[in-house]
């Protein structure tokens, strides 16, 4: 196998690269920022006179003690910018165009401690209980509610995301939609298709002027509202948390405020109880008369059968959909009642756009997911950092160098109770500790500690030593 390659070298310049894609905020309300590090003062000559660059000490390439070959499944096409970074490290990557059905899943599960998925796997506690190796789980999309989050960080399982990485496209999607809309493009478009010429201009609208409600105004929201108020729209937000708007945008009070002034309302809101059904038959009837509802959040956010009665009647001019309560595991002929009892009538609808959840597929969109998220799965698996992580406290320490030949990365998860860090440091009272820390979420914890004299030999005693201790949850031991 091949070592791991340096983090701080090629891969970092890979993320580098992706981020410039996207700077924006995540579909959910309000994620925290990604955090960088700057280089040490000194690390590099900035051109100036006098500046004396410092020598650049590369970071000691760490391999697992208990797993000498890393295993990664892909699933659903995980973009081939995130393949080849994970190939690049040598671990054994197995990458699938599609999900796999719920038993051959768990069959593939058992073998690996990384796995990649996109929104169409789930996984649950069930398949979650199979995956004994399993270290850390990529989700290659912005949400994670795919996966059982709680369980994992009971079992040491660390899961990354990509919370902004394709917040563009979505937002580019929607402005082409409220202006498809307006305009009834789409009605335009099919008929002429099947030979049919209707000009008219009744129910057609410039989008100038008009009014745009935005409902969860985080990275996505906050990016349509600058691409809309640059088309010439006026822009009002609602948020759970009172945030600053962008340009001349203003935040209302309440949900209903909003539905009752917006031409247009397009909803970025995670899936959450309070966001089920967000909205329903009283929301649509506080809409304005002909106003447009689209809905590139998730599936579970609009009452769709309450939505073809507003249409129906007229109330509602159009809508556009993206996301559904539930979707086909792979392309095919799949969206029919079978899947959801009210397609038929749905896709009865005029001025109704109907897409397959595309809202982030661009390539653009797809090849920075795919760097962001396999460069945590790198740092996770090679380094412990858990910077960015959905499920675990966010803990981080400084690369080991070369110059650091005996020293050993311990990272210790384990249940939040009293006196575990002392049980850890009786462990490692034979080895100087360079540098330690620890934090908690909920009910799990997690240690990272640099130890130095550490001979080769005494790995197993102190790996098995850790794991024996009561409060253990998973034990990793980097060298």
């Amino acid at each position: 196998m091949s070592p791991p390659q340096d983090i701080a070298g090629s891969l970092a310049r890979t993320v580098s690269n992706s981020l410039s894609l996207s700077t924006s905020p995540t579909l959910a309300f309000h994620s925290p920022p990604t955090s960088f590090r700057a280089p040490p003062p000194g690390s590099y000559n900035d051109g100036r006179s006098g500046s004396v660059a410092a020598p650049f000490l590369p970071s000691k390439q760490l391999k697992p003690f208990d797993t000498k070959d890393i295993k990664v499944l892909l699933l659903e096409n995980v973009n081939q910018a995130g393949v080849e970074i994970l190939k690049e490290q040598g671990y054994q990557v197995e990458a699938l165009k599609s999900s796999l059905p719920e038993d051959q899943l768990i069959e593939k599960i058992r073998d690996v401690q990384v796995i990649g998925i996109r929104s169409k796997t789930k996984l649950t506690e069930r398949i979650l209980k199979e995956a004994k190796n399993l270290i850390v789980i990529g989700c290659f999309c912005i949400g994670t509610n795919q996966v059982d989050l709680q369980f994992a960080a009971s079992q040491g399982i660390a899961v990354f995301n990509s919370p902004f990485s394709n917040s563009r496209s979505v937002a580019e999607l929607v402005i082409s939609e409220i202006i498809a809309l307006a305009r009834q493009l789409t009605d335009r478009s099919m008929e002429l298709h099947n030979g049919t010429w209707n000009k008219v201009s009744k129910g057609c609208w410039e989008i100038r002027g008009k009014t745009l409600g935005i409902v969860g105004y985080g990275h996505i929201g906050s990016q349509l509202s600058v691409l809309a108020e640059a088309m010439g729209m006026s822009v009002i937000y609602y948020d759970v948390l009172t945030m600053m708007g962008l340009g001349t945008a203003r935040q209302v009070t309440s949900l209903s405020d909003l539905l009752e002034q917006a031409d247009f309302v397009s909803l970025h809101v995670p899936e959450t109880g309070d966001t089920k059904n967000l909205i329903g038959k009283t929301e649509l009837e506080t809409m304005k008369q002909g106003s447009y509802l689209l809905n590139n959040a998730r599936g579970t956010v609009v009452d769709i059968p309450a939505l073809i009665e507003a249409m129906r009647s007229g109330h509602i001019a159009g809508a556009a959909l993206d996301v559904y309560p539930n979707e086909p595991g792979g392309n095919g002929d799949y969206f029919t009642n079978d899947l959801n009892t009210w397609t038929k009538d749905l896709r009865s609808l005029k001025n109704l756009i109907l897409t397959p959840h595309i809202g982030g597929s661009t390539e653009e969109a797809q090849s920075a997911i795919g760097a962001e998220v396999s460069t945590a799965l790198v740092r996770y698996v090679n380094e412990g950092i858990t910077l960015g992580a959905v499920n675990l406290p966010e803990v981080n320490l400084r690369s080991l160098t070369l110059d650091e030949p005996n020293s050993v990365r311990v990272i210790y998860i384990h249940k939040n109770v009293p006196g575990v860090l002392g049980q850890v440091n009786r462990v490692l009272v034979n080895h100087n500790i360079e540098k330690q820390m620890s934090d908690s979420r909920g009910d799990v914890a997690y240690l990272m500690a640099d130890i130095s004299d550490v001979k080769e030999a005494e790995l197993k005693d102190l790996y098995e030593s850790l794991e024996a201790l009561a409060p253990r949850i998973r034990t990793r031991v980097l060298y």
